[in-house]
């Protein structure tokens, strides 16, 4: 239960201090640090990392998500063509998923035009790739629990009779 805790805690804050989380949790600093330091060499806990809202700093950055059709190699499955994928730096997340398509890919790049080149000239010319279906991320609303966006509060003056 105490792993579960931690975890549950890290995912929604990874900045919690270990003191911190071991007095919400009830235990020892020391018990929470070789806690979760058997995670991370478990591989439990893969990495820390920090959510950023990109649209507001003026940065261009372009996110797509691509739906990957592809066959398979004998004897790796699915392994082998997604290692191929995520070895690319554009290329953020890559997840094999039910339906139509066999893997999920998340590339980033500065534009529209560079993510569709990154599609066009290396991800869908790959051996073992039958066909892509591009989609842009617009607008993100929630991402990793996170609520991105605060909804706009009403600044109409009541006016009662």
């Amino acid at each position: 239960m105490l792993r579960e805790d931690i975890l549950t805690t890290i995912e929604k804050n990874s900045r919690v201090d270990v003191h911190e989380l071991a007095v919400r949790l009830g235990s020892e600093d020391d018990v929470i640090a070789s806690e979760m330091e058997k995670m991370e060499e478990e591989g439990v806990i893969c990495g820390y990392h920090t959510m950023i809202d990109w649209d507001k700093t003026g940065v261009d950055k372009v996110t797509a998500l691509i739906e990957v059709r592809v066959t398979l190699q004998r004897g790796q499955g699915f392994d082998g063509i997604a290692e191929r994928i995520y070895k690319y730096p554009e290329v953020k997340s890559v997840y094999l998923i039910s339906g139509g398509y066999d893997l999920l890919v998340t590339i980033e790049g500065r534009s529209i035009k560079e993510v569709s080149s990154f599609v066009h000239t290396k991800l869908s010319t790959m051996e073992n790739v039958l066909s892509t279906s591009t989609h842009f991320i617009l607008k993100t609303y929630k991402d990793h629990g996170t609520i991105m966006t605060k909804p706009e509060e009403d600044e109409r003056q009541m006016i009662t009779p």
